[in-house]
């Protein structure tokens, strides 16, 4: 596995005056084979520490928080001796020993000599605790599915994802059968490492698909341990709804759909966990495309997605013909996937937060609004190559964007104020904006 988060982990290591780094994903997004393999390839050596179900280490952090303690107790439980040079400290589902997480604040105020980096599948739940957590005193990184390009990378294509890189798409046009069948293949097998793992191996799309219901069944496991009793049921349904939701035309999330006569009121407790969890991502209306682009959220508007495509389409139960041959019954839900697949490449952007946008009568709406702090970028996803995108001219004739992006099966152009980028080029989309930036200055 290749996972570009592994150049953000190098960065924190050579960066001077740095604090322990949190990790933030999902259960199943890769944190602990990236923990390990950073810990094996970049330091001398490494301590693993895995909370869950560790007594021993749970009861070494509830006394006090005496540094030098805890660093001879971790030494005795490891039988290594920890040099704060070339030894990295790794903490695994640390949510199950808050006051390990609150210790942190002490390494980085007494001994920020050591190199600490930790995670944990329910860290977002584990942050509303209220457990003395440490403000200010550590970093973050956000892990997310494998990206589009890692894919590719991981199945052997790495040469055609640096074409996209060194946004060669001239060169690109020539090899874009093999970026299309590879897309199909993603919208099927998704990025979560295991699942990809075995189909770069195997090329077993069986096999992905049954890996992919495991883990939805360990999701279902983790509501029933993790989640509020009283929340359970409504957690399992809103999870379950998300497909459906997809599916209509008008995606905004209807709570209607998760059970006749739902109110907000009796979901915010199950959406918050889900959303904490990484889960689900919510992506909000904005009432004006302006900067910054949270100011003029619309709290009452949103859509959800999945965290993986993969898993939206093992949950909406479609089989490999209908994904990679087209059958008909598929088509309704491409729009669905495809905006799913968007979203999720868009989030691997950093600062580059995402919206969508609809006028006040909800005639008009495109697909997503993006912003990287100093433009406001419009985005519409098409499944196929048909490129009329009505509201997006209607959106570009109201707020006059000085670039509009519309992505699909269609070749690379760029008209100036209008781009049209190919689907399996979005990851790029920062990128592309920066160069655009730069270009213009």
């Amino acid at each position: 596995m290749n996972r570009f988060a592994m150049l953000e982990l190098e960065r924190w290591r050579s960066r001077e005056g740095k604090k322990p780094l949190l990790i933030r994903g999902a259960r199943q997004v890769g944190k602990t084979w990236l923990m390990r393999e950073f810990g094996r390839t970049s330091y001398r050596d490494s301590l693993y520490v895995n909370f869950d179900g560790n007594r021993a280490m749970g009861e070494l952090f509830s006394s006090d928080m005496d540094v030098r303690r805890i660093l001879t107790g971790l030494e005795l439980y490891s039988g290594k001796k920890i040099d704060p040079r070339h030894t990295l400290i790794i903490f695994d589902e640390v949510q199950e020993a808050p006051r390990a997480l609150s210790s942190l604040k002490y390494f980085n105020e007494e001994a920020p000599e050591y190199q600490i980096i930790c995670a944990g599948s329910l860290l977002g739940v584990a942050l509303h605790g209220g457990e003395s957590f440490p403000v200010g005193k550590v970093e973050f990184l956000d892990l997310y599915p494998m990206s589009f390009a890692e894919f590719m990378t991981a199945t052997g294509n790495e040469r055609y994802v640096q074409l996209l890189s060194n946004r060669d798409f001239e060169m690109a046009r020539t090899f874009r059968q093999i970026y299309i069948d590879s897309l199909k293949y993603y919208y099927f097998v998704g990025g979560l490492p295991e699942v990809v793992e075995s189909f770069a191996l195997k090329r077993d799309f069986n096999e992905a698909r049954e890996i992919q219901r495991g883990i939805l069944d360990a999701y279902e496991q983790d509501f029933s341990k993790h989640a509020p009793h009283d929340a359970v049921p409504r957690v399992r349904m809103l999870w379950n709804s998300v497909p459906s939701q997809l599916a209509r035309e008008n995606k905004k999330f209807i709570y209607g759909l998760v059970r006749k006569g739902a109110r907000a009121r009796e979901y915010e407790e199950a959406m918050l966990w889900l959303t904490d969890c990484g889960l689900l991502h919510k992506v909000h209306r904005v009432t004006r495309p302006s900067v910054p682009l949270g100011a003029y959220e619309d709290l009452k508007a949103f859509k959800l997605f999945l965290l993986d495509v993969g898993l939206l389409s093992c949950l909406a139960r479609l089989g490999q013909d209908a994904l990679l041959d087209g059958a008909s019954a598929f088509r309704e839900f491409k729009g669905a996937l495809t905006e799913q697949y968007v979203l999720q490449q868009l989030m691997t952007i950093k600062n580059l937060g995402a919206y969508y946008w609809t006028n006040d009568r909800g005639g008009a709406e495109v697909d997503f609004v993006v912003s990287d702090g100093n433009a406001v970028v419009p985005v519409e996803a098409k499944a196929e190559v048909n490129l009329k995108a009505k509201s997006l001219a209607s959106y570009r004739e109201k707020f006059n964007p000085a670039l509009s992006v519309r992505t699909s099966m269609a070749d690379y152009s760029d008209e100036g104020l209008l781009l049209n980028l190919p689907l399996y080029a979005i990851e790029f989309l920062g990128a592309i904006i920066s160069d655009k930036r730069v270009t213009n200055l």
